[in-house]
């Protein structure tokens, strides 16, 4: 076969797309430049050294005509071909962004899935839909907290979950600064803290979930999951970005693992910093985390330790829970620094379908108050 024959491709025509904003001086610039994104994102060939016809047509990206968002920034639409993801959410993640993550001056901002993609990949396993009705809480925003400070002993954890499991909150994680140290070992803390969670729910009759940290080496994870699940955690807090996004997409399609997953954000911070490279926020904390099979994303809301602003924030919202190729919403999860005082606020921002996750602020006891009390507050305002 020469050169010039077509190889045997007969690919599907099926092809999703990635929506980029880029840097560039003028139109052919910027046209330029998203025809260098197809190439480099598919082939990663010289356009002049593709050997045939059949590569440059169905393989390498096809972008649309680049649009002026205005102060040197363009935004365009690259389709490539479902088949180049090979059905793996590590290879469609890498051509999304792969080595133009690389470059400065491209963000992506968005995607458009088709069916075809999406059924190979995973999505969440309870989503919105389903953690409400696992936790029986139809209306309201869920309650969320952190096991904390770092220190404490797997004893002195666990009889803290009790308190804030008897006080009403919904889903009570460890913080993501617990793993496997001497002071709280994971096989030490994880029982005794679900079974502590398990007495206060027999003495209150709710469903309060524990969600102990599985993020560790690539060789413990499942093994750390399924732990939890025998302890009777009810579901699993995991950092992709540590981990990789996915070993969350493989907890989240383990059947005999079945439990509701918590996304934190450690560890991915910079990509969405920078407004021209990187992710846009709803891409990394949103569509990224929906995608991979996370049923509920923590992410920094304005106003509190983090830098995030209204629109950044409004984004999230939006990828996790608008229209994306049939799979489910999941819960967004502002935090970062949330106190009671704020939660009207973020009720009136997000919408009842979010999940509100309060740390150190619920322990800023007020005179004559304890942490049951003070939980039953945070309850009472968010059903307002």
């Amino acid at each position: 076969m020469s050169s010039d024959d077509p190889l045997p491709l007969a690919l599907s025509g099926e092809r999703f797309t990635a929506h980029y904003r880029i840097r560039a001086d003028n139109t052919p610039a910027a046209r330029a430049r998203a025809h260098e994104i197809c190439l480099e994102q598919t082939v990663e060939f010289p356009d002049a050294l593709i050997p045939n016809a059949a590569i440059r047509q169905q393989i390498v990206g096809t972008p649309d005509r680049p649009v002026a968002a205005g102060d040197g920034a363009w935004d365009v639409a690259i389709h490539y071909p479902i088949e180049a993801a090979g059905g793996e959410l590590t290879q469609f993640l890498n051509v999304l962004f792969g080595n133009v993550a690389l470059q400065p001056g491209v963000r992506l901002m968005d995607i458009d899935l088709p069916d075809p993609l999406v059924v190979r990949l995973t999505g969440p396993r309870f989503g919105i839909a389903g953690l409400r009705r696992l936790l029986q809480v139809p209306e309201r925003p869920l309650l969320c907290t952190a096991l904390k400070p770092m220190g404490l002993s797997s004893r002195a954890l666990a009889q803290l979950a009790y308190r804030l499991a008897l006080g009403g909150i919904d889903l009570i994680k460890d913080d993501h600064g617990l793993a496997d140290q001497p002071f709280s070992p994971f096989h030490d803390r994880v029982p005794r803290c679900a079974q502590a969670v398990a007495r206060a729910n027999r003495e209150t009759g709710r469903r309060c979930l524990y969600l102990p940290n599985v993020t560790a080496p690539a060789p413990v994870v499942r093994a750390r999951a399924h732990t939890a699940r025998e302890a009777g955690a009810g579901g699993l807090l995991i950092c992709p970005g540590l981990t990789g996004f996915d070993t969350l997409r493989a907890l989240s399609a383990d059947a005999n693992l079945g439990l509701p997953i918590l996304s934190h954000p450690a560890f991915v911070g910079g990509l969405a910093l920078s407004p021209d490279t990187g992710l846009a926020p709803g891409m990394l904390y949103g569509r990224l985390n929906r995608l991979a099979g996370a049923d509920a994303a923590i992410f920094p809301h304005l106003g509190g330790r983090f830098a995030f602003s209204t629109t950044d924030c409004r984004d999230i919202a939006a990828g996790c829970a608008d229209a994306m190729a049939g799979l489910a919403p999941i819960f967004p999860v502002p935090a970062g620094g949330m106190t009671l005082a704020r939660v009207r606020e973020l009720r009136d921002f997000y919408g009842r379908d979010c999940m509100l996750l309060i740390g150190g602020d619920l322990h800023a006891l007020e005179p004559g108050e304890d942490l049951v009390q003070r939980c039953r507050r945070f309850v009472a305002l968010a059903a307002g």
